[in-house]
């Protein structure tokens, strides 16, 4: 499903070369979950950058579900990126005016989905995060940090991604909040056939994923 070979990204300026990310190469399957750890510089976030079409390598090739993204225009990047990958950060990222359900509807709507329809599969998938009834109309600053990353894992699944990209995702929450949120994505990229791959300097945590890469100065252990 995601085919990573001899990626690299320098970063140039007129006195230096810095290589972020050096010769990275992995492959996962449909419906694995995977995590990266690495110290705080070792290249984890600017590889997820790459692999989420956020930013361009300066050589290597990227394939999500038999597709070079490496080598997509920035207009069919977009459109890639909306349908095909979903986001989780550790900040949570959502839109504090608009209620837990509203905020899975949103891209759902971007991709022009009938309002029933979007009402209809939020509605599920906040159900399958753990989210029912009232917690469901409730705007972000009346939920908790965990119920929060929990509205971005539901909001993340609204397109059917065939790729998940985590940022820390439990970076902000206490230690038993964290495994729990853990959990619920190896649970759903079972359930979702969703590969997920995870960035996380809790090793303890990751060593519970399908997979763990180390990231080491731009390199894979």
């Amino acid at each position: 499903m995601l085919d990573v070979n001899n990626l690299k990204r320098e970063f140039r300026s007129s006195s230096t070369t810095v290589t972020a990310v050096d010769d990275v190469s992995l492959s996962l399957g449909d419906g694995v979950f995977a995590a990266i750890v690495g110290k705080s510089g070792s290249g984890k976030s600017t590889l997820l950058s790459l692999l989420g079409t956020l930013d361009k390598p300066t050589s290597g090739t990227i394939r999500i579900d038999d597709e070079d993204v490496s080598k997509m225009s920035d207009r069919k990047l977009t459109a890639y990126r909306r349908d095909k990958i979903g986001f989780v950060f550790q900040s949570y990222n959502l839109i504090p005016n608009l209620s837990a359900l509203q905020n899975v509807m949103l891209p759902m709507e971007f991709d022009g989905i009938a309002r029933l329809e979007r009402r209809k599969r939020a509605e599920q998938l906040l159900e399958q995060v753990g989210l029912t009834g009232e917690q469901q109309k409730r705007k972000p600053g009346r939920l908790s940090g965990g119920e929060q990353q929990r509205v971005a894992i539901a909001r993340a699944l609204a397109n059917k991604p065939k790729l998940i990209l985590a940022d820390e995702p439990t970076g902000n929450l206490d230690t038993e909040t964290g495994k729990v949120i853990f959990d619920l994505l190896h649970d759903l990229a079972r359930s979702e056939n969703t590969t997920i791959l995870a960035v996380t300097h809790d090793t303890e945590i990751a060593g519970q994923t399908d997979r763990t890469f180390h990231l080491k100065d731009g390199k894979l252990l």
